[in-house]
């Protein structure tokens, strides 16, 4: 079936040959010993099903961008195999492939014969290319005169002119503006609607989570995690934020999803609740109605600053709105073991129907990097319904008022509102 992709026990070392007849040798199928050997990479295994999204996360230097040359042929593994099926359109380093002398239009044709299209395509697609990308009279400049952002329009326009069995797209597209970024998500959306499988590295969380349906951690050339793209940035956040004498664990709670907690331990959390404005604990809501966050900290050691913030994210884990008591200046101090601190948080549910979490954490500035004391994602889950508003779409609730009027042949205007 196309558009389907297998990895099995792939690893990739880069060698040092002490001399060039070792080298040879390797060549014509003999087993020297290198002089040095680093592994970038080292028994990875998985298989991405046919317009499946998958999304490549981890740290500079975890093996992504490796990974992506492997699974396009710009490399070859050291070990293990790969298989392809279908078309495929690959957009990686920054103009690679492309000839700075040249033209955007003549690096369109050189790119898109290498892609396998035959003249009369080339012909029909240029123009299409050339639309897409929207870099007006420089589409007939040599490359070399473009800024990394046309470099990327183009690549991404040729790469994606005919709707390919398989697309993969590394960090390109982070150099690229706003508008194009949206266009380019809008295309690949398409692409997915119709059945083509991704492969996708960003360390963009959102994008991750809004276009793919798997994600893969990858931490010093392994495989950590393969899941949810929540759980798994919920744990490669947790990763970053771990120190030498903190902990990091997951727990799934019994027909839950996973929830991730990491932190030093000086603070933690007790009681976590969702109340309405009669201050009963609820777990559903209605758009609009009044509601608070009620959360008791334990103090375990002496802590010079305490920070509490707190994040309500949608079903994908995707940030709508958080705060901490850094930005509101209600940072506290000197607090000494056995204490016990309330924190309620008064806000109006203006969300959308739907499914939302809170995530919570404990630090000692304004960012969990420093001292994480405690960070829990899935704090609590709690559901939005729309009871009592008119029907809406989206997940923030933004009461409006439109106004329409009517012109009469005699000049009179009559103003109508609907609210």
């Amino acid at each position: 079936m196309s558009g389907e992709i297998f990895v099995s026990g792939v690893g990739k070392a880069y060698r040092h040959w002490g001399s060039e007849w070792k080298r040879f040798a390797k060549w014509f199928g003999a087993n020297p010993r290198p002089d040095a050997e680093t592994w970038v990479l080292r028994g990875i295994d998985f298989k991405v099903a046919r317009g499946e999204a998958v999304g490549i996360i981890g740290q500079n230097g975890a093996g992504k961008s490796t990974l992506l040359k492997l699974v396009t042929g710009t490399a070859r593994p050291t070990e293990g195999a790969i298989h392809l099926t279908g078309r495929v359109a690959a957009i990686l380093e920054l103009g690679m492939g492309f000839n700075p002398e040249l033209s955007g239009r003549e690096n369109v044709r050189h790119a898109a014969g290498l892609l396998g299209f035959s003249g009369e395509d080339i012909e029909r697609i240029v123009p299409e290319v050339e639309k897409f990308a929207e870099i007006g009279s420089y589409f007939d400049e040599p490359v070399r005169a473009y800024s990394s952002g046309m470099q990327v329009r183009v690549a991404f326009s040729v790469a994606t002119a005919t709707r390919p069995d398989i697309l993969i797209v590394d960090e390109a597209l982070s150099v690229g503006d706003a508008y194009f970024v949206h266009k380019c998500f809008q295309r690949i959306r398409d692409f997915r609607a119709a059945g083509t499988t991704l492969l996708f590295v960003s360390h963009d969380p959102t994008a991750v989570q809004a276009l793919c349906d798997r994600a893969i951690l990858l931490v010093a050339g392994k495989k950590v995690l393969d899941g949810e793209p929540r759980e798994v940035f919920d744990y490669y956040n947790a990763l970053i934020a771990e120190k030498e004498n903190s902990k990091l664990l997951t727990v799934r709670e019994e027909g839950g999803p996973v929830q991730t907690v990491s932190g030093t331990g000086e603070a933690g959390f007790g009681s976590i609740t969702l109340r309405n404005s009669a201050g009963e604990a609820v777990e559903y809501v209605g758009v609009g109605e009044a509601g608070s966050l009620d959360v008791v900290v334990e103090i375990h050691e002496p802590i010079e600053r305490l920070v509490f913030g707190y994040m309500i994210r949608d079903r994908l884990g995707q940030p709508i709105y958080g705060t901490n008591t850094h930005y509101s200046e209600q940072v506290l101090g000197d607090l000494s073991p056995g204490q016990r601190i309330r924190f309620s948080v008064s806000f109006h549910i203006n969300l959308g129907p739907g499914s939302y979490s809170v995530s919570v954490a404990l630090s000692s500035t304004e960012t969990h990097l420093v001292k994480n004391f405690q960070w829990r994602d899935l704090a609590t889950v709690f559901q939005v319904a729309n009871i009592t508003h008119q029907h809406f779409v989206g997940s923030a609730w933004l009461p409006s008022r439109i106004e329409w009027q009517e012109e009469a042949t005699d000049g009179a205007i009559e103003v109508r509102t609907m609210e």
